[in-house]
């Protein structure tokens, strides 16, 4: 006999990481680093003996991450390299991982309850983040990494991962105006937030766009052993780059030159270099073919300067073809200048709107209201916000038109945007993923909430 209102019958790494999740609807967000510095002393400091890159930026932070690791790997002397990135795609266990290999759910059930019991008898309310932050880096103590990349999750002063008192190298990759109201409303407001990284004693290394002058003085008063650019170390490129993953390549080739040269790591030959600064982490223009010959190319462009990217970089690989949009964006963006640039390239008819299931998700009405032209023509459903019904509609579409799919916007929708297009891959469960947005409108409950809000 079933009985309907039974309890639902969670593994137990299900029941760990939705416990995770919940932590930041039952603990008082505060900000500074005061707790998950607490958490990471009475877990003895793991990350105190490690090899560290500490990576931050508002563009370009997260594939300048996986050159670096990934550049690593390939040095003689089979590393172990760690990398720490957020947000996931598609499964959890993708923030925290070893030469390319997540961390099982096994590793987590052994190390995520030793993170909670120090909360517990400490009297700790560690956010999701700074929780998160601190499992990675267990797991990288306890798996004997030589050396970890470090992503900050939100600016880098107060950001869980700044919490590392020596990184080998602090890493820059470029300032633009996001998270204003938490991070600041200038340019120089946000350089200073995510100057925060930088450590007296060490190397700085800078993008291109970056106000140089102000992370200069951040440096010099923060006594960091020198301050780099990436011209400084690989000479005047001779030519402006406009290619976002040429620009992520060049300054994850200076960060390995600076390494090497300090000895951090050992020395690579061009080949190491280029096998790792080629790589791009899924959804930064990733193009897929499905079995009935459909191009979709995903992109987590999400703020304007990167889909104006996005746009151009269509135009110039596919400049005749076709293009047809599926988008969802993050309701803290600029979403009528993301949807200028889209509407550049596409008609409104060829753009299909959706709505991730998640707490910074835009609601659909919010982009029709600031792009007003899509509300007659635009593809949505307002009783079926699916975003598995839209890829597959506008999969059909593309596929009688003969046009490229062009999946992006907010990191929130690829789950299940990857799911559409039949990615076989690791996938958190439904429990997993409804705890992690679904019904929890609340930005501060989010589950990249870092600590800053007030």
């Amino acid at each position: 006999q079933v009985i309907e209102d039974e309890e639902p019958q969670y593994t137990e790494y299900e029941k760990l990481i939705r416990r995770l999740y919940q932590t930041n609807m039952m603990n008082q967000v505060e900000v500074g680093l005061e707790k998950p510095k607490r958490i990471h002393a009475h877990l003895g400091n793991p990350m105190e003996s490690t090899t560290l890159i500490h990576v931050a930026g508002s563009n370009g932070k997260g594939s300048v991450t996986m050159k670096i690791a990934k550049a690593i790997e390939a040095a003689p002397g089979n590393l172990r390299v760690g990398m720490f990135v957020s947000p996931h795609i598609s499964s959890f266990r993708e923030r925290m991982q070893i030469n390319g290999k997540l961390i099982t759910e096994e590793q987590v059930l052994e190390y995520l309850p030793r993170v909670f019991d120090i909360c517990e008898q400490h009297n700790i309310s560690g956010t999701f983040f700074e929780i998160t932050a601190v499992l990675a880096f267990l797991f990288f103590k306890e798996q004997n990494v030589d050396v970890a990349v470090l992503e900050t999750g939100l600016g880098g002063r107060l950001d869980a991962t700044n919490i590392v008192s020596k990184p080998a190298l602090s890493v820059i990759t470029s300032i633009g105006l996001e998270h204003t109201r938490i991070l600041g409303d200038t340019i120089e407001k946000i350089a200073l937030e995510k100057g925060g990284i930088i450590k007296k004693g060490c190397p700085v290394l800078c993008g291109p766009h970056v106000p140089h002058d102000v992370l200069r003085e951040c440096a010099r008063e923060k006594q960091a052993s020198t301050y780099l650019t990436c011209d400084d170390i690989l000479g005047n490129p001779g030519e402006v780059i406009t290619d976002y993953d040429k620009e992520n390549a060049r300054i994850a080739e200076s960060a390995l030159s600076i390494l090497q040269e300090n000895g951090v790591i050992p020395k690579l030959t061009p080949e190491m270099v280029q096998q790792g600064v080629s790589k791009r982490p899924p959804c930064r223009f990733e193009l897929v073919e499905n079995k009935n010959g459909v191009k979709a190319l995903l992109d987590v462009a999400h703020n304007p300067p990167a889909m104006e990217y996005l746009t151009r970089k269509l135009i110039e690989q596919y400049p005749d073809e076709q293009y047809r949009f599926v988008v969802g964006m993050s309701a803290d963006k600029d979403i009528g200048k993301c949807a200028k640039s889209i509407l550049e390239v596409t008609s409104p008819s060829s753009v299909h709107i959706v709505e991730a299931q998640h707490p910074r998700a835009a609601k659909i009405e919010d982009i029709i209201e600031a792009a007003p032209v899509l509300k007659n023509e635009g593809c949505f459903d307002l009783d079926d916000r699916s975003i598995i019904k839209q890829v597959r509609n506008a999969l059909k579409i593309a596929n009688e038109k003969n046009e490229i799919l062009v999946i992006c916007g907010s990191v929130f929708l690829m789950a299940e945007a990857r799911e559409a297009l039949g990615f076989d891959e690791p996938r958190d469960s439904e429990c997993i993923a409804e705890m992690a947005g679904a019904n929890i409108r609340n930005l501060r409950n989010s589950q990249e909430n870092f600590g800053y809000s007030k």
